[in-house]
């Protein structure tokens, strides 16, 4: 029976220092890829606001890295502190938000599927807004123009939500109104840009147009992109929800780890106190052993 309880204090113990070491490598690895992400947010903010000519409602990539890096940093730190001092509150507290964050971001795409119709609304209107200082947001004006060469599209719902735009409109004057942006238009892979391409053709029906500029909108043209990649898509969603399981699971075996120790330890603590002789001794310390009972 001793022996038993021997081998079973090694199997725990064993499996206790797997669990650290590797609660420990996780995250480090967040933490510095936190840092590496908030520095390169950091960075592309000030080089931002060397040429930041308006206020805008876009949110800048450069914004959203510095929030993700400064979450990834935070909340990595407490999980590389909490492992390496076995503190109970910081291991909960950075399992609980490891799982907050997971339920929050699959909640979110579940509700964005359900509502598709308000969730497509939401992100035209954002983008008429970005069109609207198409050229005084450089962030909004190198993400459309990328977009729109990529995916073979024009504008947020269709071709004329350009009309937003008050050097576009049609109102407006200049050899830019009632046109599209060149990178609206239609053109072979070596074909010489031509950037008045889509000159007057705002105010124009679509079938009139279609073989000068791209008429169907970013967004549904995103959306079926997804849609024919969706092996990609998958890939992507995996490789972002897979690591924060595999955290939560981690965190979560440690912390039954760390409580079984503790409570072994207030065990023998307590047959030490009432005098009862043969009391278990509890050791922390990694010795050798060979093999767990089975």
């Amino acid at each position: 029976m001793a022996e038993d309880g021997d081998g079973g204090r090694c199997c725990r113990r064993v499996s206790y220092m797997f669990l650290k070491i590797m609660l420990v490598f996780y995250c480090t690895i967040f933490w510095l890829l936190g840092a590496f992400v908030l520095a390169v947010g950091i960075y592309a903010e000030v080089e931002r606001q060397k040429y930041k000519t308006l206020e805008v409602h876009f949110l800048a990539p450069a914004v959203i890295l510095i929030l993700l890096g400064i979450v990834m940093f935070v909340v990595s730190f407490i999980g590389v502190l909490a492992s390496l001092r076995d503190n109970l509150c910081l291991l909960q507290a950075f399992l609980y938000i490891l799982a907050i964050c997971l339920i929050l971001e699959l909640a979110g795409g579940i509700m964005g599927l359900i509502f598709r119709n308000q969730t497509v609304g939401l992100i035209n209107k954002n983008i008429r807004k970005g069109i609207l200082n198409y050229y005084d947001d450089l962030d909004f004006k190198n993400i459309m123009d990328f977009v729109q060469t990529e995916f073979k599209c024009c504008g947020a719902e269709e071709f004329k939500d350009w009309q937003q735009n008050q050097y576009h409109n049609c109102s407006a004057r200049g050899p830019m109104a009632c046109g599209a942006p060149y990178t609206c238009c239609i053109r072979t892979k070596n074909q010489v840009v031509n950037t008045f391409c889509g000159y007057k053709t705002l105010d124009k029906e679509r079938i009139s147009v279609d073989e000068i500029i791209y008429v169907r909108g970013c967004t549904d043209a995103v959306f079926l992109w997804f849609i024919d990649h969706y092996t990609i898509m998958a890939g992507v969603l995996l490789g972002i929800l897979l690591p924060q399981f595999f955290g939560v699971i981690v965190c979560w075996l440690y912390i039954g780890r760390v409580e079984d120790f503790i409570s072994e330890f207030n065990n023998a603590n307590r047959s030490l106190l009432d005098g009862s002789p043969g009391g278990d001794e509890v050791e922390f310390s990694g010795g050798g052993c060979c093999s767990c009972p089975s």
